[in-house]
């Protein structure tokens, strides 16, 4: 079992693919598994498609339509205007992932990727706890 943290800057709200740097990370490792926990309550991880950016950017649309900025409702303002829907947005998706390595690799799926998806809108640093197990 080996663990690191992966450092990442954001550039700001948006799904980042983040997979080259897990991949990375889980060097010298055969078969196991690789689980990915990310330290923060305003952004998400996301496994999802990389082929057609038409999917990342209607995913944006759709958490802009349900978890809007400056809703007057929110009671926790005072990080601005985008903390609280950010808060939400990461409710509802994952801060974690769990995934297959086969032969060296992520064994994830030919349309597929690893997204940090950052819910604030300016730029962050966010960190990822990579755990691996096996040999």
């Amino acid at each position: 079992m080996r663990q690191s943290t992966l450092t990442l800057a954001t550039p700001g709200r948006g799904l980042h693919d983040i997979t080259g740097a897990v991949q990375d990370a889980v060097t010298g490792v055969k078969v196991g598994l690789c689980h990915l926990f990310l330290q923060h309550t305003s952004a998400s991880l996301l496994v999802q498609e990389n082929w057609d950016p038409d999917v990342l950017r209607d995913l944006e649309d759709w958490f802009a339509r349900i978890a809007p900025d400056g809703d007057p409702r929110h009671r926790h303002q005072s990080e601005g205007p985008d903390d609280m829907p950010s808060h939400i947005r990461s409710a509802i998706t994952a801060t974690s992932l769990t995934i297959p390595v086969t032969d060296g690799q992520l064994a994830l799926g030919r349309w597929q990727a690893i997204y940090l998806f950052e819910h604030r809108t300016r730029p962050h640093t966010r960190r990822v706890v990579v755990t691996l197990v096996g040999g």
